[in-house]
């Protein structure tokens, strides 16, 4: 899998999430926020990232940084995916489903975010398990990154078992 190079596409950002945190030490708390951006082209590349930072747009524009470094390509089928797939990251659990065109993004929160960011318009999810968003969107890039086109598997496959019989006959 090659790196993809966030130069070469026109990106826009989007901000799933904004956390304040705090840190108590000796001399009472120490504020900081986190913060979770889905960045993606529209057009079949999304990545997500996280940052921490003692104000807000300074942590923004480091998950922006991360969610470039973190680019990977989704493999779609007009406007949605090829099969159903499901995906585990930590307690968070989701599942994507191919839908009809017309139908529509019908996801919620996080899911949502990457969805409209990878460029997809027609796809049913469903998230379940933990609801912590940014689990749930990493569960939601890492099921866009398994996602593969079934004649480009034949394909594969098919090269796998010519090579084969060429070596041992």
């Amino acid at each position: 899998m090659s790196k993809i190079d966030p130069q070469e596409l026109s990106l826009n950002d989007k901000l799933i999430y904004i956390n304040r945190v705090t840190k108590v030490v000796k001399g009472g708390k120490r504020m900081a926020f986190s913060a979770l951006v889905v960045t993606g082209d529209g057009a079949g590349h999304v990545g997500v990232g996280m940052g921490k930072a003692k104000e807000v747009p300074v942590a923004i524009a480091k998950a922006s940084a991360t969610a470039k470094k973190n680019l990977i390509k989704v493999e779609m089928n007009g406007t949605t995916i090829f099969h159903e797939i499901r995906v585990r990251f930590g307690a968070a659990e989701v599942f994507l489903k191919p839908a009809s065109p017309g139908t529509g993004i019908i996801a919620g929160g996080s899911v949502r975010a990457v969805m409209e960011t990878a460029g997809i318009k027609d796809i049913l999810t469903k998230s379940l398990g933990s609801p912590n968003k940014v689990n749930v969107a990493r569960a939601a890039v890492s099921a866009l990154s398994q996602v593969k086109d079934p004649k480009e598997m034949i394909a594969r496959r098919r090269a796998g078992v010519r090579n084969e019989e060429a070596a041992g006959g």
